[in-house]
């Protein structure tokens, strides 16, 4: 594509509001989530997920639940079969991205996770694009990444 192909977007945003993410069980997913952000969610309907009403609700979050995490949200929705697994070289998400304010915050993170029986990566220096990454999975293996 050329600089003559582009033409005016068709929609002007001002970033990325929420992101969901389909998982197979929504107690284990919400508790991971919780200790990964340390927060509770701010909207919940996890308890509700076995109300066939709820699950077709989009106003309950399908049973799901949504973390603030910064001025975003991450939500969960439990939809997917318990024997599914993520499948990041699939159409569909690679992994999700979040921002921590220094690579120090890395390492803190890599090692509260070791503490808390989460498997991650090392903590990893990527100087073509600038940044530090480390690297790990929910309980679907959803690939997760703090840079």
């Amino acid at each position: 594509m050329t600089q003559a192909d582009i033409q005016t977007a068709i929609v002007t945003t001002d970033g990325i509001d929420h992101v969901r993410l389909t998982v197979t069980d929504i107690a284990r997913s919400r508790a991971f989530y919780i200790a990964v952000f340390g927060s509770q969610p701010v909207a919940d309907f996890s308890d509700q997920v076995g109300l066939p009403s709820v699950r077709e609700d989009p106003h309950k979050l399908f049973g799901g639940c949504m973390f603030a995490v910064g001025l975003q949200a991450v939500g969960l929705r439990p939809v997917a079969r318990a024997d599914d697994l993520f499948d990041s070289t699939r159409v569909g998400l690679d992994h999700l991205g979040l921002r921590v304010p220094a690579e120090a915050d890395l390492h803190a993170a890599a090692e509260r996770m070791s503490a808390a029986g989460i498997e991650h990566g090392q903590v990893q220096q990527l100087p073509s694009f600038g940044i530090v990454i480390l690297s790990f999975q929910d309980p679907d293996g959803i690939n997760l990444e703090l840079t």
